[in-house]
C-alpha cells in the first residue's frame, strides 16, 4: 500500500476474520446467531405492528417503544447478515467504503438507541411525577420532535468517524479480527497516530453515553422519591411495575456496551479476543432480541393486546373454515 515517500493509498478492501481462534466452529456459532436474528426480526416487527394497529397503545410510552424497536431492527440488520455470510460462506472481504458505511450506521444506530432509552426514562418520570399533565406535556408533536432530535444527534455525531478513518494511512495488515467494521478495530490497523480518533471517540461517548446515563439516573432518582412518598402500597407497586421493563432494557443495553467500550480502549491483552468479539456482537444482538420479550412479559397492555389479536385471528380462522 506504500506508494512513495510518506504517501499512502487506502486499501481496496478489508478482511473480516470473524471470531479469531474459533474459525473451526463458525458453523456452530452461526446457529444461535441466526436464531437470535430471527427472534429479533419477528419480535420487533410484531411489536411495531401491534402498536400501529391498536389504538389503545397510541400513547407516548408505546410510541417511544416503537422507536426503540425500529432502531433495534436497523442495528442488528446492519451487522448480522454480514456475520452470517462469514460463518456460512467464508465471505470475509468487504469493500473499504462499504466498511466505513457499516461503521457509521453501527455507531449511529447505537447512539440513537441510547437517546431513545433516555426519552423513555423521561416519559416514565412525567407519567409518575406529573400524571395529570402527562397528556399535555408529551403531545404527539413533542414526541416527534424529541425522536427527530435524538436521531439527528446520534447520526450527526458519528459522521466524523468514517471521515477520520478514511484519511488514515493503512500500510500494514488489512485483516480485521471482528465480524463487522467497528471504529476502533479499523483504525487500529493504521500505521499512523490514531490519537485524534481515540479522543473524538471518548468525546462522543461522553456526549451520548454518559449524558444519557446521567439523565436516566436523575429521572429514576426523582421517580423513586415520588413513589416512596405514596401512601398506598398498591400505588407504589403499580408505579414501580411500569418501570421494570424499561430498567431491564437499560441493563440489557448498557452493560455489554460499556464492557465493549472499555475493553477496546483499556483492556489491552487482558481480555481474550474471542470473548471480546462475542460480547461486542451480543451488545448489538441482545437488546433487539430481548426488548420485545421483556416488554411483552412485563407490560400488561401489550400482553392483553397480543392475546386479543391472537384470539381474533383464531376466531376468524374458525369462521373461514365453517
Amino acid at each position: 500500500m506504500l506508494v512513495s515517500n510518506n504517501s499512502y493509498v487506502a486499501p481496496k478492501s478489508f478482511i473480516l476474520n470473524g471470531i479469531p481462534g474459533l474459525e473451526r466452529v463458525h458453523g456452530w456459532i452461526s446457529i444461535p446467531f441466526c436464531t437470535i436474528y430471527i427472534i429479533s426480526l419477528v419480535g420487533n416487527l410484531g411489536l411495531v405492528y401491534l402498536i400501529h394497529r391498536e389504538e389503545s397503545l397510541h400513547r407516548p410510552m408505546y410510541f417511544f417503544l416503537a422507536m426503540l424497536s425500529l432502531i433495534d431492527l436497523f442495528t442488528c440488520t446492519t451487522t448480522l447478515p454480514n456475520a452470517l455470510c462469514i460463518f456460512w460462506f467464508n465471505l470475509k472481504e468487504i469493500n473499504f467504503n462499504a466498511c466505513l458505511v457499516q461503521m457509521f450506521f453501527v455507531h449511529g444506530f447505537t447512539g440513537v438507541e441510547s437517546g431513545v432509552l433516555m426519552l423513555m426514562a423521561l416519559d416514565r418520570y412525567v407519567a409518575i411525577c406529573y400524571p395529570l399533565r402527562y397528556a399535555t406535556i408529551l403531545t404527539n408533536p413533542i414526541i416527534a420532535k424529541a425522536g427527530l432530535a435524538t436521531f439527528l444527534r446520534g447520526m450527526l455525531l458519528m459522521i466524523p468517524f468514517p471521515i477520520l478513518a478514511k484519511h488514515l494511512p493503512f500500510c500494514q495488515s488489512n485483516i480485521i479480527s471482528h465480524t463487522y467494521c467497528d471504529h476502533m478495530s479499523v483504525v487500529k490497523l493504521s500505521c499512523a497516530s490514531i490519537k485524534v480518533n481515540v479522543i473524538y471517540g471518548l468525546m462522543v461517548a461522553l456526549l451520548i453515553g454518559v449524558i444519557d446515563v446521567c439523565c436516566i439516573s436523575i429521572s429514576y432518582t426523582m421517580i423513586l422519591q415520588a413513589v416512596v412518598s405514596l401512601s398506598s402500597a398498591d400505588a407504589r407497586q403499580k408505579a414501580f411495575s411500569t418501570c421494570t421493563a424499561h430498567i431491564s432494557a437499560i441493563i440489557i443495553t448498557y452493560v455489554p456496551a460499556f464492557f465493549t467500550f472499555f475493553t477496546h480502549r483499556f483492556g489491552g491483552h487482558t481480555i481474550p479476543p474471542p470473548l471480546h468479539i462475542i460480547v461486542a456482537n451480543l451488545y448489538l444482538l441482545l437488546p433487539p432480541t430481548l426488548n420485545p420479550i421483556v416488554y411483552g412479559v412485563k407490560t400488561k397492555q401489550i400482553r392483553d393486546n397480543v392475546t386479543k389479536l391472537l384470539q381474533g385471528e383464531k376466531c376468524a380462522s374458525i369462521q373461514h373454515k365453517n
